[in-house]
């Protein structure tokens, strides 16, 4: 788990005070705007989807940091793509209803895998293969890559994000599927001009 993920959680429950002092965090909030301005879902969709997900990190951490630190989630828009690997299904049902608590929450895409934990080569193996398929996004001019999240575990590739027109998304599909160890694909994509998702 990274610092960057604990400190709103943390502060959140009154335990550290985020100031500017903390270099890291400024940092990362600038290059957030700036990544927020290109993105389809714009600075304000972008705003309200880090606040939604400060809210499931506090709601995680103050009833288990089991879930806390072995759920992700990766927000577009409203939609919550919940991926990881907990031990029992209690953990997954739990992490589930409170992620549907956060407000402005629209929709819960539940994606965790119950079962032991994966070791260190399989989550190496599944590191390898998200941070691959970010540089070939990153590197199809074709493909505008600031739109999209991924996240793998265990093998299976979860793709989040909205895409300009089908074209694109058989595009970073067809990068997922092309990479070594892959097992399955999941997109959970949205096309830019779905009804969908202008519906409130």
């Amino acid at each position: 788990m990274t610092i960057c993920r604990l400190l709103p959680a943390l502060a959140a429950c009154g335990l550290v005070a985020l100031s500017t002092a903390c270099v890291p965090v400024v940092v990362g909030a600038g290059a957030t705007a700036g990544v927020a301005a290109v993105q389809e879902r714009g600075f304000s969709g972008a705003v309200d989807d880090t606040r939604i997900r400060a809210e499931i990190n506090h709601l995680w951490f103050q009833h288990s940091e089991e879930i806390f630190r072995k759920v992700d989630l990766r927000i577009t828009e409203g939609r919550v793509l919940l991926t990881g690997q907990v031990p029992t299904p209690e953990d997954r049902v739990d992490a589930v209803r409170l992620a549907w608590q956060a407000n402005g929450v629209r929709e819960v895409l539940n994606e965790i895998q119950v079962g032991e934990t994966s070791g260190l080569m399989d989550m190496g193996r599944d590191s390898i293969i998200a941070n691959r398929l970010r540089t070939r996004l990153l590197t199809d001019s074709a493909i505008r890559n600031v739109n999209y999240s991924v996240d793998t575990v265990n093998g299976v590739v979860y793709i989040m994000g909205l895409a300009q027109d089908q074209e694109e998304l058989d595009r970073v599909i067809g990068h997922a599927r092309s990479i070594p160890n892959v097992r399955q694909v999941v997109s959970h994509v949205v096309l830019r001009d779905d009804p969908a998702r202008f519906q409130r």
